[in-house]
């Protein structure tokens, strides 16, 4: 699953003024990703200071849904 870190510096290249969280939420979108995908991909590409530890709940639910619409949110 390499594209999704070469989508990943691709995105962040062309975009330096952006975090990694948003480089990554960007690279992932629409891509089908499994939450263990998620999470494993998450971990080795996003700087820690980029997001609250505390929140990782509702990150990784905010990522899963991105990476996986639903039906309606293609209409």
């Amino acid at each position: 699953m390499k594209s999704i870190q070469i989508k990943f510096d691709k995105i962040s290249t062309k975009n330096p003024n952006l975090s990694s969280y948003s480089c990554f939420a960007k690279a992932i979108c629409g891509e089908r990703l499994n939450r263990q995908t998620i999470h494993r991909w998450f971990y080795k590409l996003v700087d820690r200071e980029d997001y609250d530890s505390k929140n990782k709940k509702g990150l990784f639910d905010h990522l899963e849904g991105l990476s996986n619409p639903s039906v309606d949110d293609k209409k």
